[in-house]
């Protein structure tokens, strides 16, 4: 199977280490990958914003882009589910998009549904806290939301499992809001920074020296919030982890 490598825009500017740990954990299964040079913003910043004529461009350019391969993978839970849940107007029932929206999954949510990994040669011998990114987490069902009430389970956890050494701390709540929200952030800036000081208050608690997630906008805000106020402990995306980086 063909693999298309989708880096979200803010990563590949402010985060090529993860970038590219993605494509070394996707090459280290021998997945065959490709990283098309037309592509571009999937337009989650404008949707955030409210400006969703200024989308339709953007996800006609994506599906032009992607529309070939067997299968979309992307290290970032907020757009893929821009793509599955928000393009759908501009295409109606457009074949072409049908297949992207089918073909297209966070990494974590690949590895675990898709290839179904079940070991990993990496070892990470650090306390860990699983931040549940709200995308990620409702959108693609990556781990079960709280007020369902149901018994839990996380794909996310389940893949960090197969980490050797690795310690996963007990959040009092495994699935609050970190309070970024893309442009949230600038519009809201207060009520998003209390957020973000609680979520990594409760990883201080736990004792985590690690905060891990799926989406590196939320963790973003999280060390944007850590680095100022001098906070003991560091966050790093999951597939770091997955790839078997160091911290």
């Amino acid at each position: 199977m063909k693999i298309g490598l989708f880096i979200p825009c803010f990563m590949n500017e402010l985060y090529p280490d993860v970038c590219v740990a993605t494509y070394k954990l996707l090459k280290n299964l021998n997945i065959d990958i490709d990283y098309p040079m037309s592509q571009t913003c999937c337009g989650q910043p404008m949707a955030n914003s409210g400006c969703s004529k200024d989308i339709e461009t953007l996800a006609k350019q994506f599906v032009e882009t992607f529309k070939d391969y067997d299968y979309i993978v992307a290290p970032s839970g907020s757009c893929v589910a821009m793509v599955k849940d928000h393009y759908g107007v501009f295409f109606k029932d457009d074949a072409d998009y049908n297949k992207v929206k089918t073909s297209i999954y966070e990494v974590c949510e690949f590895l675990h549904d898709v290839i179904k990994i079940d070991k990993l040669d990496v070892s990470f011998p650090y306390k860990v806290g699983l931040h549940n990114s709200c995308h990620g987490h409702r959108m693609l069902k990556l781990a079960t939301p709280s007020e369902l009430n149901i018994p839990y389970d996380s794909k996310l956890k389940n893949l960090l499992s197969l980490v050797k050494d690795i310690e996963l701390v007990t959040l009092k709540r495994e699935d609050e809001c970190c309070g970024f929200g893309g442009t949230f952030s600038v519009t809201e800036e207060d009520i998003s920074i209390a957020m973000g000081k609680d979520r990594i208050k409760d990883h201080l608690d736990s004792h985590a020296q690690i905060i891990t997630g799926a989406d590196m906008s939320c963790l973003m805000h999280m060390d944007g919030i850590i680095n100022r106020n001098n906070e003991n402990i560091k966050v790093m995306h999951i597939v770091e982890i997955l790839a078997g980086v160091t911290k």
